[in-house]
């Protein structure tokens, strides 16, 4: 387990560089991010790299005792390059060229850039590439942030068709998949296709879904190749990529295939206010965050390369980006940290070493201020510092007996056709999972394509287009199965399945959706103890008769056909986890557990005046080993369990 910071060399005058190496090694941080940015320094002019600068800031920070994460410098693609080479450039969804003048300003598909890029990585590598200090890469920042993932440049549209002949052969198989006869959309040739954008009204919806499906491999072929370019000259370093919270543009899972880990860049208070929370809970989580953002994306990036993750990012204080940035309330710094750690977390880096007084992010919060100064954060880390060299050698993390699926792919569906605005896809995924997580259950997230191989439990929120093959997967060992609503409720093509919804929910549950209805805001319906909102469906069945209208069971599988509360699901996924022999426990609204091997986290996000022996009979025979119980907002305790 390693504590880091981004650093910036190239931002400060070379004099400051080995005092901040020294007070860096001195807070007990280990590891430090550097390069990310840096193209127009390492490469001012074009084929004149300058490393003298960048050889001098590795060998004093190294030189001090730390580690280096070395980025590749991609995300920022230098003047020289784009005036050279304007078709780099993103393009609008009307093809108008996004500028230079910020980040991310490049095409994925721009071959000249893929070019460029693996020049410049190659150049980073042949020369970092064995640095004993150097012991993780880092590909470019944030892939398709600023949404940048779709371009509608000119080596996107002609890749595209590529994708397309190679995925349908003939364009008459592509007709019969998107049904084009519907609007006189048929094609002659694969040529005449265009990516389905500023189109007058609703572009085809199976056109539309094929594009996500390509710009996303698009990334993924991006990152392929800086991963083939960097491997041959690294000795033994992992490479990572820093994903994002709260981003569904490209599948995930498909990208951390190829990465050692997959690490994330974690910011609490900004996502709160991004996302679609009402004003009573940011109110609420204002300076802690949700309780369960943060978690639930540890364990999506833990899923997403095969069970390694850490945090590359960790928000150390007020940000810049949100419409309202507050500071973290005393404690949080700590807490946020240990979340990560709990769930399995090899590193936690904070951003960043010092705030710039300059350019785009200068409001940003670092763990120093511009003078120097140590900033609120500082102390926090120093006391988790000294909590973990306490603790020693951490247990290692055990798979949970929940899982949980998350499916890009049904995000873009729900997105492309939502038939009713109030039902997301990631707010329905999160829903879910609060509703396990009150009930003091670990969780993993699973992929569509996952084994269900060691689970009681797996929850599909809402999977579309999920088939009948990636069922009996999930079934394996005989898991119980939930479904959400719409899972099934799509073939892989956008069509409505031949046996209608659910479609392949129905080889373990003998049920038929008759027809779906998207309900206003405000609208509620009581049905038994369940309050549906947003979303109800009406099922038929022969042979099963439905809980309350909406609950639908069968031995191994049960079927939600209605959108509910948390409250209700937490009531419903409790009655199953008994059936099911999984123990629960009931958590209020602002406090989470979190266990690894014998060692169980608590955090308080929100709940004051807590007592943290309410929550399980077991915990009056386990040794707390913190000072603190949890018992107030911003305070977390560590239990040894019996």
């Amino acid at each position: 387990m390693k504590l880091g910071v981004c650093y910036y060399p190239e931002h400060w005058p070379e004099s400051m560089w080995a005092k901040d190496a020294a007070a860096m090694k001195a807070l007990g941080l280990s590891i430090v991010r550097i390069g990310e940015f840096a193209w127009s320094r390492l490469e001012p002019d074009p084929g004149q790299y300058d490393w003298a600068w960048l050889d001098r800031a590795v060998e004093t920070l190294s030189g001090a005792g730390l580690q280096i994460i070395m980025g590749t410098p991609t995300a920022t693609p230098p003047k020289w390059l784009i005036d050279a080479h304007p078709d780099i450039l993103p393009c609008d969804q009307y093809g108008r060229p996004r500028q230079f003048g910020s980040r991310r300003h490049y095409s994925f598909s721009s071959q000249i850039y893929r070019r460029e890029s693996a020049r410049i990585v190659a150049a980073m590598a042949e020369r970092y590439g064995s640095h004993p200090a150097i012991t993780m890469w880092q590909t470019d920042n944030e892939y398709g942030c600023h949404s940048t993932v779709e371009s509608k440049d000119s080596d996107a549209e002609a890749a595209f068709r590529v994708w397309l002949q190679a995925k349908y052969d003939t364009v008459e198989a592509l007709n019969q998949a998107w049904g084009c006869v519907f609007w006189s959309q048929e094609y002659r040739d694969f040529s005449e296709i265009d990516p389905p954008l500023a189109t007058v009204t609703e572009a085809n919806p199976a056109h539309r879904l094929d594009w996500r499906r390509f710009s996303s491999d698009q990334v993924v072929a991006y990152n392929q190749m800086q991963i083939e370019t960097l491997r041959p000259h690294l000795n033994g370093a992992d490479i990572t990529h820093n994903l994002m919270g709260h981003f569904t543009e490209f599948d995930h899972f498909d990208l951390g295939a190829d990465l050692d880990l997959a690490t994330w860049d974690s910011y609490p208070l900004g996502f709160l206010e991004q996302a679609w929370w009402d004003d009573p809970i940011k109110r609420h989580f204002m300076r802690t965050g949700h309780p369960d953002f943060a978690g639930f994306h540890h364990d999506l990036y833990r899923a997403v390369s095969g069970g390694r993750f850490g945090v590359m990012e960790q928000q150390p204080g007020p940000v810049n980006w949100a419409a309202f940035n507050p500071a973290p309330l005393p404690g949080m710094i700590k807490i946020w940290t240990l979340e990560a750690i709990a769930h399995g977390a090899e590193l936690v880096s904070y951003f960043r070493w010092r705030q710039a007084p300059f350019a785009q992010e200068q409001m940003h919060a670092g763990l120093n201020r511009p003078d120097t100064t140590s900033a609120a954060a500082t102390p926090e880390v120093r006391e988790v510092v000294e909590l973990l060299n306490e603790l020693g050698e951490l247990p290692a993390t055990v798979p949970a007996k929940i899982g949980l699926v998350y499916d890009y792919q049904a995000h873009w569906m729900h997105q492309i056709q939502p038939q009713g605005k109030s039902f997301q896809h990631d707010e329905l995924s999160l829903l879910y999972y609060t509703a396990l997580r009150e009930l003091g259950l670990d969780v993993d997230i699973l992929s569509p394509e996952a084994s269900g191989a060691g689970y009681a439990l797996i929850f599909i929120p809402s999977s579309p287009s999920l088939t009948a093959a990636q069922i009996e997967r999930l079934r394996a060992d005989g898991a119980h199965l939930v479904f959400g609503p719409r899972t099934g409720s799509k073939t892989e093509d956008f069509q409505v399945p031949p046996n209608r919804a659910p479609g392949a929910v129905q080889t373990v549950l003998p049920i038929t959706i008759s027809h779906v209805e998207s309900l206003r805001p405000g609208h509620q319906e009581k049905h038994g103890p369940y309050t549906v909102t947003r979303w109800l469906e009406q099922v038929e069945s022969d042979t099963l008769a439905a809980e309350h209208g909406v609950i639908w069971q069968n031995e191994r599988a049960t079927y939600i056909a209605a959108w509910l509360g948390g409250d209700a699901l937490k009531r419903l996924f409790q009655s199953v986890c008994e059936l099911n022999d999984v123990e629960t426990m009931d958590l209020p609204i602002g406090v989470r557990v979190r266990r690894r091997g014998n060692l169980l986290f608590v955090f308080n996000y929100g709940t004051p005046s807590f007592y943290v022996n309410r929550i399980g009979p077991a915990l009056r025979q386990a040794v707390c080993l913190t000072k603190t119980h949890a018992a107030h907002p911003g305070e977390f305790a560590i239990y040894r369990m019996p």
